[in-house]
């Protein structure tokens, strides 16, 4: 596996895979790890946790110059991730007590509960976007919950994977509580399978996730999946146009528009669409894209050659498909996997820019007729994960949120996780949830317990409850 820095096209490092028998070793260690792990109590585990949280912040400056070499992203928004990790440990180091607790269930009997169990080793399939991000909302919950973490991580971020490992090993977690797999994609599946493995996780493309979901299904393992998305943000005729643009630039944006959260599709009034248009464009032609090291870059380049091409072919054949250019859409010259932030107007259905996922700095400008139509544009996607709507009157908004068929609706804001709120999707962007109760409670046996009462104290029961 090779790690290619995405700003200059030069190698960083090339890394062996491991083979069959280092993985079955590997798996092996970390079941075994479990068998300890499990026992250890809620104090122990935040300790660990908590130093976990303090070694990351000691770290932030270096480890966001390695997601920058990786995948390009710069190095403040890196430093924003990895703050937002620290924070994410330290929230399940405080709760995942109270979370887990067992929860007493007034019946008949003299004793009954509820209890949350691990499950054992979870595999955590990881993408490269927000390298450190997607693992420790995983992580944080999963090892305070008793469960080991085993990561399959993206290859181009392997430099990020083992700084990972070597994070939760430094804080005292015993050797194999989470450990990184060097493998290649056409591993995965003996991985799912192994019996090891008890559940698995996934954050990625909508494809990845149906074929994780075949093959662990096939073996009856819990998956969480969170896909892709096309987020609608819906710009309503009372919307504050100056907010709702603002908001609108920096959510396409996060992470130069590679994020499934990132908004994709702008869904906006006939009556203010030309106004928005025209201050979009005005706002997005202020963007810089450069070295991600570069301290007044606003974005760096796609995290790959491959995928920057992708997002040019969509854009090519969405404009084939009717849709027009108001700025940006060409591949500049030169070396990196650069592509400008770039604008599209006149998106409709049926144009890719409207039904596929761009992942990338590309905007969709979608007109709509009135509140209804802009409901039904917002859903006529197979992607179902975020969406945001703009307007200044808040019932009009909490009526129109549950009309919309997505995991999260944020109103006259940008969709964001945040580690107290449940994260996920519906229809295609896939099922479960990560963060908040929810999340820790997505890799426990959920188990009840029931004491029935002794045969005295049955007999005294029903003497007492007898007439005089």
């Amino acid at each position: 596996m090779k790690s290619i820095n995405p700003h200059s096209g030069r190698l960083i490092r090339s890394y062996d895979t491991q083979d069959d028998t280092q993985i079955d070793r590997q798996l092996a260690m970390a079941a075994a790890a479990f068998d300890d792990w499990r026992r250890s109590g809620f104090a122990d585990r935040a300790s660990l946790m908590k130093r976990a949280s303090g070694i990351l912040r000691e770290r932030r400056q270096q480890l966001a110059e390695l997601m920058a070499d990786e995948m390009g992203k710069v190095v403040r928004d890196g430093i924003a991730e990895i703050e937002k990790c620290a924070g994410c440990c330290d929230y399940y180091a405080d709760n995942a007590e109270r979370f887990l607790t067992r929860q007493t269930i007034p019946t008949d009997a003299e004793d009954s509960y509820i209890a949350f169990d691990p499950l054992g080793p979870v595999l955590a399939i990881m993408p490269w976007n927000f390298p450190f991000w997607q693992v420790f909302r995983f992580a944080a919950p999963a090892l305070m919950a008793g469960n080991v973490g085993v990561l399959k991580h993206a290859s181009n971020v392997t430099g990020c994977s083992l700084a990972i490992q070597d994070i939760f090993r430094a804080a005292g977690f015993p050797q194999h509580a989470f450990s990184s797999l060097l493998i290649e994609s056409a591993n995965v599946e003996r991985v799912i399978r192994h019996p090891a493995i008890k559940a698995v996780t996934l954050t990625g493309s909508t494809p990845a996730g149906r074929s994780v979901a075949s093959i662990a299904g096939a073996e009856l393992k819990k998956t969480v999946l969170e896909l892709g998305g096309s987020d609608a943000y819906l710009v309503l005729d009372d919307a504050d146009l100056d907010a709702a643009v603002d908001l609108c630039v920096k959510s396409r944006l996060i992470n130069g528009g590679q994020s499934c959260i990132a908004a994709k599709r702008f869904i906006v009034d006939k009556k203010l669409r030309p106004q928005f248009e025209r201050a979009y464009v005005e706002r997005f032609a202020r963007i810089r894209h450069g070295d991600p090291r570069d301290d007044s870059s606003d974005i760096g380049p796609m995290a790959r050659i491959d995928l920057r091409d992708q997002i040019h072919q969509q854009v090519e054949q969405s404009l084939r498909e009717g849709a027009s250019l108001l700025m940006g859409g060409k591949v500049p010259a030169g070396e990196g996997a650069y592509y400008p932030p770039t604008v599209l107007g006149n998106v409709k259905p049926g144009v890719v820019a409207f039904d596929e996922e761009i992942f990338g700095p590309v905007a969709a400008i979608i007109e709509a007729d009135d509140e209804d139509h802009a409901i039904e544009l917002a859903n006529q996607s197979p992607f179902g994960l975020g969406a945001a709507l703009f307007t200044r009157d808040k019932a009009r908004a909490d009526r129109i949120a549950r009309r919309i068929e997505a995991g999260s609706v944020f109103i006259n804001a940008f969709v964001k996780s945040d580690v107290r709120l449940p994260f996920g999707g519906v229809k295609q962007s896939g099922y479960g949830r990560e963060l908040s109760w929810f999340g820790i409670q997505e890799f426990v046996n959920v188990k009840t317990v029931y004491h029935a009462k002794s045969q005295a104290a049955s007999a005294a029961h029903a003497s007492s409850s007898q007439p005089e």
